[in-house]
């Protein structure tokens, strides 16, 4: 963090300082004033004045001596959700497709190189590792964000690998360019991604481009996912590959009546 001179003529730096506060009190689950300022390298007066000034307009509660994210930010967050038109689209497929798989079905879309989880959805029977909707991570170790990187160009998957690195989450995950780059061609030859064991262990998962472009993002995937155990390579290719093609083709005729 630096000081709160603007950035630049177009750049405001106290308003940057400011969300840069609120992702590591996100990150941290809860953060005191010290611990913000010696993660942002700033002192400890500033950064509580950056918590209290949070805190008194209701983006951020204090709990004891910790600041934590508040649920005013969801009334931002679910504006900007119901004003994607593919969440509209969407979401009734990817409820229907949730309770054929007996699984959780999601609908994403890249933004900035990350992948953005826009809806979530599971049946009564579903296991997975529970991404909140709304998480945003890296693409390369789940089967959303393969599908995602898919429908990019070989040079913009290396600026977005550049950018944001290959993080290990278990052995299964892709932390070299060339083995994730293999992956990608075999995503666009069969249609699908798969995620085994990549992000957390015991959970695999399957995802489709949709061929659609929403008004404010290019590329957007649909996934199932489950226990590794119930999603057999058999499967993977007989039933569930299907139903989450059949699943977007659904959703990209809707889109053409619905624009």
């Amino acid at each position: 963090m630096t000081t709160d001179e603007p950035a630049s003529k177009n750049r405001i730096q106290a308003v940057e300082n400011a969300f840069e506060v609120v992702e590591a009190v996100q990150r941290s689950n809860g953060s005191s004033a010290s611990y913000i300022g010696e993660k942002l390298d700033i002192p400890r007066s500033t950064a509580y004045i950056y918590l209290k000034t949070l805190s008194d307009l209701g983006y951020l509660k204090k709990k004891g001596s910790k600041y934590h994210v508040g649920v005013k930010f969801l009334k931002h967050g679910g504006y900007a959700r119901q004003n994607v038109e593919i969440y509209q689209i969407a979401r009734h497929e990817i409820d229907k497709m949730a309770e054929e798989a007996q699984a959780v079905a999601t609908i994403g879309c890249e933004d900035d190189g990350l992948r953005a989880l826009l809806y979530r959805t599971e049946s009564g029977e579903a296991v997975s590792d529970n991404p909140p909707t709304g998480e945003y991570t890296e693409m390369h170790w789940t089967a959303l964000g393969k599908a995602l990187l898919a429908q990019k160009s070989d040079a913009e998957i290396e600026a977005v690998v550049d950018r944001y690195g290959l993080p290990k989450g278990t052995e299964q995950t892709h932390t070299e360019l060339d083995s994730l780059m293999e992956d990608i061609e075999q995503v666009r030859s069969r249609g699908y991604s798969i995620e085994d064991n990549e992000r957390s262990s015991g959970v695999k998962a399957i995802a489709t481009p949709v061929a659609i472009h929403d008004e404010l993002f290019d590329n957007i995937a649909i996934s199932i996912a489950g226990p590794t155990s119930k999603f057999t390579e058999d499967r993977i290719e007989n039933e569930l590959s299907t139903l989450l093609q059949e699943t977007a083709n659904v959703i990209e005729l809707k889109k053409q009546y619905y624009s």
